[in-house]
């Protein structure tokens, strides 16, 4: 009786597991030759995600962006921070996210190359050293990277059509460059103004483009400027200017000045233009100097939106020989959270190895105290 009741239920959870999750909703996905029935899971993250369609959709341009930005940390938060300001446009409560499918990798490569034209030998045959030094600094390539972001929403006949678009327009702010190959990099600065002055170009050329290909006309668009770091920078940029074009519209109006930045701490323009901050991070790294002889120095990062500290991050790097004493340095620097940092702003304070984050511990803004994880 009892074998019979044991297969009965292992019977019972298999079909389970198998069963459709009846919270979840099928729609139609219009593509461009038939209609895919996709997935809306019934759960997000939380209310300021967006829900994504399942299969998920990558990219039509999936891998330019790694070829085109040198640094993996301006990858990251040009992505998120494009999704982040197209909130204030697309409410995540009734549009849904998907990857850009419309400007395929072929179509970007043509459209960098023609908005950012490369140097020729021949563009600088006959000049001196100095004089083609001279030549590429006056005419630098600005224009990183096209990122392209989707928004869908749901019809009532159960269908989900694209009712929005964004479009980041990653620039310098810096030019690297070489005047022949193999030999030594230059470096020249690209002026913020300057650099919003040839932004404001490209965004008009891509509108127009955008205008001719088919189902795009009536569209409304987003676009927004991410300025660059340098490639070896241990903080991102940020973005600095953001546009919308009403849907059949193909002019660039006037830009909204985005003012957000990331902040490395400790740092000399961090003591400048947050010295309160950066004491509290400098205390906070004294504190675990003392503690721990292995302790080589903290890496924070500031994020901050019309100069409010929004997030925290704090990478710690340490050298362990045993669990006993990731638990134990856990555990103190828990208790420095508490007494250290105002709760005002999201905090994340990651313990790292040579090979590995050993735990992370991390508070939403207002939260009474911290959570913790140690990885095993």
């Amino acid at each position: 009786m009892k074998r019979i009741s044991v297969w009965l239920i292992c019977a019972l959870l298999l079909l389970t597991s198998c069963a459709p999750n009846m919270n979840e909703e099928e729609v139609l996905q219009n593509d461009e030759s038939e209609e895919e029935v996709s997935i809306v899971p019934s759960y997000q993250l939380s209310d300021e995600n967006y829900k994504m369609i399942l299969p998920y959709k990558v990219s039509n341009a999936r891998g330019v962006i790694t070829n085109q930005m040198g640094n993996r940390l301006d990858i990251d938060e040009m992505e998120e921070g494009l999704r982040r300001h197209s909130k204030e446009v697309y409410d995540p409560g009734k549009y849904f996210f998907q990857e850009g499918q419309y400007l395929s990798s072929e179509l970007l490569y043509e459209w960098l190359d023609e908005l950012n034209p490369v140097i020729k030998k021949e563009d600088t045959e006959g000049l001196e050293p100095e004089e083609e030094e001279e030549f590429y600094r006056n005419n630098p390539r600005y224009l990183s990277h096209i990122l392209e972001q989707n928004f869908l929403q749901k019809k009532e006949d159960k269908t989900v059509d694209l009712v929005g678009m964004s479009i980041g327009i990653a620039m310098k702010s810096v030019y690297r460059f070489q005047t022949e190959v193999g030999g030594p990099y230059y470096y020249q600065d690209i002026p913020k103004d300057q650099m919003m002055e040839q932004a404001n170009k490209i965004a008009q050329t891509i509108v127009e483009r955008i205008r001719e290909m088919e189902g795009l006309g009536e569209i409304p668009i987003m676009f927004a400027v991410y300025r660059e770091e340098d490639q070896a920078s241990p903080v991102p940029g940020n973005f600095v200017a953001k546009t919308n074009v009403a849907g059949g519209k193909a002019s660039i109006g006037d830009w909204d000045t985005i003012n957000e930045e990331n902040i490395l701490f400790p740092s000399e323009e961090g003591r400048k233009k947050y010295f309160d901050d950066h004491e509290i991070v400098t205390s906070f790294g004294n504190e675990v100097a003392e503690y721990f002889p292995n302790y080589v120095g903290i890496i924070g990062k500031g994020f901050y939106i019309n100069e409010e500290l929004q997030k925290l991050t704090i990478e710690i790097p340490i050298e362990f020989y045993g669990k006993g004493e990731i638990i134990g340095f856990t555990q103190f620097v828990y208790g420095l959270v508490q007494e250290m940092f105002a709760d005002y702003f999201d905090l994340e304070i990651k313990v790292t190895s040579s090979s590995q984050v050993e735990s992370l511990i991390y508070r939403k803004a207002g939260a009474d105290s911290p959570t913790y994880h140690i990885f095993h």
